[in-house]
């Protein structure tokens, strides 16, 4: 069914490039998972010390990685052009952990390249130059080639200044990919990653849930990393209930990732977070919802638009209702602060932003890099640089259609142990933590269960401090192109181009370990509104089983 829909709708009819490599050998891995391998409970009885005498959670479940996580049968190319023929010596630990809990990986998902960690230029969401050239291999027009598309509108976008074949409406990223298929019900759940948004984007951009986990519960062993002070895994799925089931797998101690010594902590991971869904488990939560930064900008602007401001009074009212008290304008103490010392960007680095992420994807790419087989095509970030700047078909950098201004900055700095750019990295690093958690967060979370966010846009203080995050579909909103914020004039469409709604969710965002807390909330949030449908641009086919 899976590899027949992936057929009809990604690869024709819309063409939603949501894989960037389809197993070839999922037919047979879901050929050896025979039901007679289960006894009459449904436990596995093979020789696997790991599974024996257990339920195979995830028993013949189609799944799609972002194509960042280690696979041994198929490459990891993180949607760059540099690593298209680098195929890992071994899985990644959570890609050997769904194998043993019966998945079957149906394939490697799109993205935006090096997880929207290459350009300063502004890349869409989605665009990657490796589908760029793959794309253009199969017959594609190499100067538009490059993009995912969302399945609620499939289209390119038809604006003069935006007619380079990117999608009318955006997918979402870096986990483009996953969001797409598993919204499209091209696979049953997928394996996003996320350093700040790149799982709650695609997935509010895709009407599906996605968790953002804590820290230390995922491992990151075998994903090419930005940083691993804010990279993790996390489930994306069409239902709250699916999300939970994935994360139980996904969670864990690895030995070699020191952040998931947590693990070993009685009560920060669990094996089953089924536990927690919940229908009640809004009544008496305490839940704060700020404003400025999140539905307003630096300059207390409003940002949302009167639809997407709609949605989030609508949901604060299911809350309400559910049995949630809701203090509504609490904001986070640090939030100018946040503003004021955001990321750093490309050449030439100011004093006053967080070096965090570049120094942290040139000490971390790097080390990935030197463990791949004899043979990659790269060792280190420079590498990958020069091979950019040198790769061309037909006169054109293929990639280097947004540049690569943030790599170009990550491997300026110095990042051996006592030099300056690793002293101002520590430095950095401890502001990043003081502003966005003990400061931040830490103080909103001594009287409140959970922040409630729209959309993604409370993504980056959580990131920054390692907390956990959960979106959920809300609604539908129109295209941000037709209904910007009210400070914005739009930038219509050319006549006779309807756009379609758009996807809108919300997030429930708490403190370390606290997904038992946020997946019950966000159950039951879910569970009242139901606000979850499939797009109409992938339909059943005749020998699909019923979809969701």
């Amino acid at each position: 069914m899976y590899l027949a829909r992936v057929a009809a709708y990604d690869q024709a009819g819309p063409q939603l490039n949501s894989f960037m490599h389809v197993n070839e050998h999922a037919l047979s891995a879901a050929r050896a998972l025979r039901v007679d391998d289960l006894d009459d409970d449904g436990r596995d009885r093979g020789e696997d010390p790991e599974a024996d005498g257990r339920r195979k959670p995830l028993f013949g479940v189609p799944v799609i990685l972002k194509d960042n996580i280690d696979t041994a049968d198929m490459p990891t190319t993180a949607g760059s052009v540099a690593l298209g023929g680098s195929i890992p010596a071994k899985d990644a630990f959570i890609t050997r952990k769904l194998r043993r809990a019966g998945a079957i990986i149906l394939g490697k998902g799109t993205l935006t390249e090096f997880a929207n960690f290459i350009s300063s230029t502004g890349m869409p969401t989605g665009y990657s130059s490796q589908l760029r050239l793959q794309l253009f291999q199969r017959g594609g027009d190499l100067t538009r080639a490059g993009y995912g598309f969302d399945p609620f509108d499939p289209r390119t976008d038809p604006r003069q200044a935006f007619n380079d074949g990117r999608p009318a409406l955006a997918t979402g990223g870096s986990s483009s990919g996953p969001g797409i298929a598993v919204s499209a019900n091209l696979a049953t759940v997928g394996v996003g990653t996320e350093t700040s948004g790149s799982i709650l984007s695609p997935a509010t951009q895709n009407l599906v849930v996605g968790i953002k986990p804590t820290v230390g519960l995922v491992s990151r062993t075998g994903i090419v990393p930005i940083t691993a002070d804010q990279d993790t895994a996390g489930p994306m799925a069409r239902t709250v209930t699916d999300a939970a089931k994935l994360l139980g797998v996904l969670a864990g101690f690895d030995p070699q990732d020191p952040a998931t010594v947590a693990c070993l902590t009685p009560g920060n991971c669990f094996s089953d977070y089924t536990r927690f869904l919940k229908r009640n488990a809004l009544r008496g939560a305490r839940i704060a919802v700020p404003h400025f930064g999140y539905w307003t900008d630096s300059l207390n602007r409003v940002v949302l638009s009167v639809e997407q401001q709609r949605v989030m009074n609508d949901a604060i009212a299911v809350l309400r209702a559910e049995g949630a008290i809701v203090e509504d304008f609490h904001e986070i103490p640090t939030q100018q602060e946040l503003f004021d010392f955001s990321g750093c960007g490309g050449l030439p680095i100011p004093a006053n932003c967080s070096t965090v992420l570049l120094f942290g994807f040139k000490r971390d790419l790097n080390a990935y890099l030197a463990k791949l087989p004899a043979g990659a095509p790269v060792r280190t970030l420079a590498d990958v640089i020069a091979f950019n700047n040198n790769f061309t078909i037909n006169g054109l950098q293929v990639g280097l259609k947004y540049g690569q201004g943030l790599a170009v900055a990550a491997d300026s700095l110095d990042t051996r142990a006592g030099s300056g750019d690793a002293a101002r990295y520590l430095s950095d690093r401890a502001k990043d933590l003081d502003i966005a958690k003990t400061r931040g967060l830490d103080v909103v979370y001594k009287d409140f269960d959970a922040v409630l966010f729209p959309a993604n846009r409370g993504a980056n203080a959580p990131a920054r401090a390692g907390y956990p995050s959960i979106v959920v579909p809300a609604g539908f909103v129109a295209n941000p192109a037709v209904a910007p914020p009210p400070f914005l004039p739009p930038t219509p469409f050319p006549d006779g181009f309807d756009a379609k709604p758009a996807p809108y969710g919300v997030t429930f965002s708490g403190p370390a370990f606290s997904e038992p807390k946020l997946i019950g909330f966000a159950y039951a949030f879910e569970q009242a509104t139901r606000h979850r449908r499939p797009p109409e641009s992938t339909p059943p086919l005749p020998s699909d089983s019923p979809r969701e």
